[in-house]
């Protein structure tokens, strides 16, 4: 059972935080780079509970910095944008993307300090049509996670943000917990009324798989596994990557490229990042799954509505069905048993289930179960890895040397019976690996 200690340290992102400290070492996915216009209007955004502004200067550079004018702590969210940084419309003090004052129009040019004033800013980069933030030590910044989906062309990934009303650590638990699957995604589907090669089947012919999990340098890996015939295993992999990343098993394993991080906002509050590979047979590339007169099943849709951007620290991508109206649940559905939870849409199922524990879970109430293992064993990793930082000064190997993500992918597929279930992963990412290189030739 997590303790009520151990649930503070997991979930609290705030500056001086044991878990906040940790995260300030990775490279997080704060924006679209499209959010930010040359000389256009200045973003709030939060990060681990940090009100910044986000803006693009004249030249194309982004400056990501403390809100707060460090003159009279005006906020530089109302300033200016012009030559070369944000002016604040206090008294014309000046910033550029560093968080250098420079210009002082308001002091006397014989009083001038600007080279003495600087604003808290934080180490920026692009990539992938993302804006990626690192608010750690700015001499030593590793170079951004090797994620195999950023070795692709930005043409081929689409990225995808929207906003969870819930602490990190439960969203991102929804992901890496894989036995929901057969019930609140597909309870309503009869396995007899679905196509023999529909690798959905699977999961609900059998809807309690069992597991092996694994610590890796890049976090944790679970192997969810049922019997796929005589002879036959069928494998859902998926992995936790430090500190807030997961890989979902909702593709074939061989194409199945993508990233999906659950960066704290604060500790109520997390955006959802998702960047997947277009050319991937994966859920968010292909048609619904369909039953055998050609019906698509219900609840299984891929798209979600959003409400328009605003200008608030918490008012970016947020999705239109939430809490206010019961995430768009009609009863007469459930009921019907046209769609299990009466909720339309996978990522909007989830989103339901986990803003409706509550912003922040009290894991006193928890009963878990054998399939929660993935789940005791990334709380673990996560408070071993903050509390070896925080007492030790050790940073995870993730943290300082980000090729280790590049062994980490997921998927599912079916293999010959193996009792080295390794070893399975490991030919199958060998056999992925070389067929991603032969598609892209």
């Amino acid at each position: 059972m997590t303790t009520a200690a151990e649930g503070e340290e997991l979930t609290r992102v705030g500056p001086g935080t044991t878990m906040g400290n940790l995260m300030r070492h990775y490279w997080m996915p704060a924006l679209k780079s499209s959010e930010l216009v040359a000389n256009g209007a200045p973003v709030r955004i939060m990060l681990l509970s940090e009100k910044l502004i986000a803006f693009r200067d004249g030249a194309g550079r982004v400056g990501v910095m403390d809100h707060k004018c460090p003159h009279r702590c005006a906020s530089l969210f109302l300033g200016r944008n012009e030559n070369g940084g944000i002016r604040c419309i206090y008294h014309g003090w000046t910033f550029d993307v560093t968080g250098q004052c420079i210009d002082m129009p308001s002091v006397a040019p014989h009083q001038d300090f600007k080279h003495k004033v600087h604003a808290k800013a934080y180490k920026t980069a692009e990539k992938a049509g993302v804006v990626w933030v690192y608010m750690g030590d700015a001499v030593k910044v590793p170079s951004l996670p090797a994620f195999e989906i950023l070795d692709q062309p930005a043409a081929e990934i689409n990225v995808t943000f929207a906003q969870r009303d819930c602490n990190y650590l439960q969203a991102l638990e929804g992901e890496i917990d894989t036995s929901h699957f057969g019930f609140l995604h597909a309870g309503h589907v009869d396995p007899n009324e679905v196509p023999e090669d529909e690798p959905f089947r699977h999961t609900i012919i059998n809807r309690a798989p069992e597991y092996h999990v694994l610590d890796r340098a890049w976090g944790t890996q679970y192997a969810g596994y049922r019997a796929a015939g005589p002879g036959q295993t069928y494998w859902r992999f998926a992995n936790f990557l430090m500190p807030f990343w997961t890989q979902a098993p909702n593709g074939e394993f061989d194409s199945h490229m993508h990233a999906r991080a659950w960066v704290p906002l604060d500790d109520h509050h997390c955006m959802f990042v998702f960047l997947w590979w277009k050319k991937a047979k994966a859920a968010n590339a292909l048609p619904p799954p369909k039953f055998k007169d050609g019906r698509i099943i219900g609840g299984t849709g891929r798209g979600f509505r959003m409400l328009p951007n605003g200008t608030g620290w918490l008012e970016r991508w947020r999705m239109a069905d939430n809490a206010d109206n019961d995430w768009g649940l009609d009863r007469a559905v459930q009921m019907r048993g046209d769609i299990y939870s009466g909720i339309e849409g996978i990522h909007l199922q989830d989103q339901a289930i986990c803003e409706s524990m509550g912003s922040i879970t009290d894991f006193a109430h928890e009963h878990l179960a054998p399939s929660d293992q993935m789940i005791t064993r990334t709380r673990r990793r996560l408070l071993m890895a903050a509390r070896a930082l925080r007492g030790k000064g050790e940073l995870p190997v993730s943290a300082t040397d980000p090729e280790v993500y590049r062994g980490a992918r997921s998927g599912y597929f079916v293999s010959a019976d193996r009792p080295e279930w390794e070893q399975v992963y490991a030919d199958q990412l060998a056999s992925a690996e070389h067929g991603i290189r032969a598609a892209a030739e």
